[in-house]
C-alpha cells in the first residue's frame, strides 16, 4: 500500500502544472478577448507563443493548444482575430469571419501586434523570443506576419492556407518558418505550394514545408472528423501526422525560443 501511495504521490508531482486566465485588449474601438496560459512558478524569462485559431474563431481547441505550450514551459497567448470572442457554428459564417480578416492585410497586422504587445509586455516573458503557431486560418495568419517581418523568432502553420499571402521581399522573413501539411488537403493546391516555396526561396527565408502522407484538412483536432461528416466537407483528424506534427514544432521552439 505504501508503495502505491508513492507512486501516485510521484505520478502527482510529476504532472505539468500551469494556470491559465482570461486576458482582454483593444485595438481602436474593437475589445478583443484572448486566453493566456503560463507554467505555474516558472523562473526567469521564458519564450512567448502566440496561438491564432482556426477559421471558426477563439474556441477551447485554440485554448488548449495554449495550455499545451505552457505545459513545453512557453507563455501562450491564444489570440482572438475577430473581436469579442465571437465564434462561428457555420463554415459560410466562419468564412465570412476569416474573409473579413483576410482581406484587410493591415487590420489582420495591427491585431496581432495589438496581441503580440500584450504577450510581450506580461512579467517573465523574453521579448526577443517570441513564437506564433496557427491552424486552418491562423496558418495563414502566422505566415503572413513571417512574411510581412514581424521579429518572431519562429512560426508553424498546421493546416494553413497557402493562398492570397502577401509578396515577400528579399531578406525580410525574420521568423524561421514550418509549415505542416497535409498531403492529401484539397484546400491547399500544388500550385500554391509550389509558388509558396518559390517565394520564400528567393526571398533567403530559412523555411521547412513537412507534408504528411493522408492527411487532409484540419488533420491536428480531434473535432474535424465530425464537423467534416456534419457539414459535408473534407476534414478530418489523423493521430499520426497531428503528434508528428506536434513534435516537429516543439524540435523548432527547442531551437529558437529556449
Amino acid at each position: 500500500m505504501k508503495r502505491f501511495l508513492l507512486a501516485l504521490s510521484f505520478f502527482a508531482f510529476s504532472l505539468p502544472i500551469m494556470a491559465g486566465e482570461e486576458v482582454s485588449y483593444s485595438v481602436g474601438e474593437k475589445t478583443f478577448n484572448g486566453y493566456l496560459a503560463r507554467p505555474a512558478n516558472a523562473q526567469g524569462q521564458l519564450g512567448g507563443v502566440l496561438v491564432v485559431h482556426e477559421w471558426w474563431g477563439h474556441d477551447d481547441y485554440v485554448r488548449r493548444r495554449a495550455d499545451m505550450l505552457a505545459e513545453l514551459g512557453y507563455v501562450a497567448l491564444a489570440v482572438d482575430m475577430y473581436g469579442d470572442g465571437k465564434l462561428a457554428d457555420h463554415p459560410k459564417q466562419a468564412g465570412e469571419f476569416a474573409g473579413e480578416v483576410r482581406k484587410n492585410k493591415g487590420v489582420a497586422e495591427e491585431r496581432f501586434r495589438a496581441a503580440m504587445n500584450l504577450l510581450t509586455s506580461q512579467a517573465g516573458v523574453s521579448a526577443d523570443r517570441i513564437g506564433a503557431i496557427g491552424y486552418c486560418f491562423g496558418g495563414s495568419v502566422v505566415l503572413e506576419m513571417a512574411r510581412l517581418g514581424l521579429p518572431l523568432a519562429g512560426v508553424a502553420s498546421f493546416h494553413g492556407s497557402l493562398g492570397g499571402l502577401s509578396p515577400v521581399e528579399s531578406g525580410a522573413v525574420k521568423a524561421r518558418v514550418l509549415v505542416l501539411n497535409g498531403a492529401d488537403d484539397p484546400f491547399v493546391k500544388a500550385d500554391q505550394i509550389e509558388a509558396f516555396k518559390k517565394d520564400m526561396e528567393a526571398a533567403g527565408a530559412d523555411y521547412r514545408f513537412v507534408n504528411y502522407a493522408g492527411a487532409v484538412h484540419s488533420f491536428t483536432n480531434p473535432d474535424a472528423t465530425e464537423r467534416g461528416e456534419k457539414f459535408n466537407l473534407p476534414l478530418a483528424y489523423d493521430k499520426m501526422a497531428d503528434e508528428q506534427s506536434w513534435q516537429a514544432m516543439k524540435d523548432m521552439f527547442d531551437e529558437v525560443l529556449k
